[in-house]
């Protein structure tokens, strides 16, 4: 078996967590009527389907395309892996995934369609072993603060509240809250059952994390300072939506502050953009550089299994 048909064993368990939320959406969204939920219209299985397939589209899709990108050079089937690109790359066009109308559009059958086929490629190939790469230590300190703080979106995927729960129930306010403001969903838990854009921001930062480590094994420089850049954006990215949802549903709706830190869902010539964008330009140049000394310094390197 030649190498470049072993594929990266962080792409099958990207994919692999986001099969397990979706399978949650699916219950949460079939179980529960659509007055608990945000932004959806149907109930049932139906309701659970559609939510499930406009969740394929985002933040799925963006995740499928930095796993093409990282598995690329080793597939045997490039040309569907460049059809599964453009068809991911649905997601990308204004207007396709829209946070007031989570309903499922026939659009959305694109990029779900181009997530699929980024999984039979993957399930379909042989994964090479994985051991310690540089960095992990740094991964695990910036991944696990952030799992704790997103708590009461786990607890909202699977369709309950805090309140109660020893600890927790105090730590975070999710069931309720008292300070009414203008422009908030038109219903009173602080932090709604079902999906958040919080929890899609954990996920693109715990998948920017782990597919970063795939990086050393992309031969072509010019790919793999692409793929530098883009999981460099899609961490900033999914920082910049958990800081606001967090800050929105912890601080805000307590009352302890009026201004809401702004929403980054859409990209646009805003000051909270134009951080997202400096702060991946820095990661990308960080990894560059480290990048550079470990190839000066072949002793430091890690073997891929």
């Amino acid at each position: 078996m030649r190498l470049r048909e072993q594929l990266p064993v962080e792409a099958a368990i990207a994919l692999g967590a986001f099969a397990v939320v979706g399978v949650e959406i699916l219950v949460t969204y079939s179980r529960l009527p659509a007055r608990e939920l945000y932004h959806v219209s149907g109930s049932g299985l139906e309701g659970g389907l559609s939510r499930a397939l406009v969740y394929s589209n985002f933040p799925v899709a963006l995740v499928a395309l930095a796993v093409l990108g990282i598995a690329y050079e080793r597939l045997r089937y490039r040309a569907v892996a460049i059809v599964a690109a453009v068809l991911c790359a649905f997601v990308l066009w204004p207007g396709v995934v829209d946070e007031a109308d989570l309903d499922a559009r026939p659009i959305n059958a694109a990029a779900a369609l181009g997530v699929l086929l980024t999984c039979l490629l993957v399930a379909t190939a042989p994964l090479e072993r994985s051991g310690r790469r540089p960095g992990d230590n740094a991964r695990v300190a910036i991944a696990v603060p952030l799992v704790i703080v997103s708590l009461p979106w786990f607890a909202a995927e699977l369709g309950f509240f805090l309140d109660g729960v020893p600890l927790l129930g105090r730590l975070f306010e999710t069931g309720h809250y008292l300070h009414d403001r203008a422009g908030l969903p038109p219903f009173p838990p602080a932090v709604h059952h079902g999906h958040h854009h919080g929890m899609d921001g954990l996920l693109l930062v715990l998948s920017a994390l782990l597919l970063s480590r795939a990086l050393a094994g992309i031969r072509g420089r010019g790919l793999q300072s692409v793929m530098t850049a883009y999981l460099a954006l899609m961490l900033c990215y999914g920082l910049g939506n958990m800081a606001n949802d967090f800050w929105i549903e912890q601080i805000f709706k307590r009352g302890w502050t009026t201004w809401p830190i702004p929403n980054v869902l859409e990209p646009r010539l805003t000051i909270a953009w134009g951080i997202i964008v400096i702060a991946a330009a820095i990661f990308w140049r960080l990894n560059q550089a480290a990048a550079a000394s470990r190839s000066r310094d072949p002793g430091r390197a890690v073997p891929h299994g």
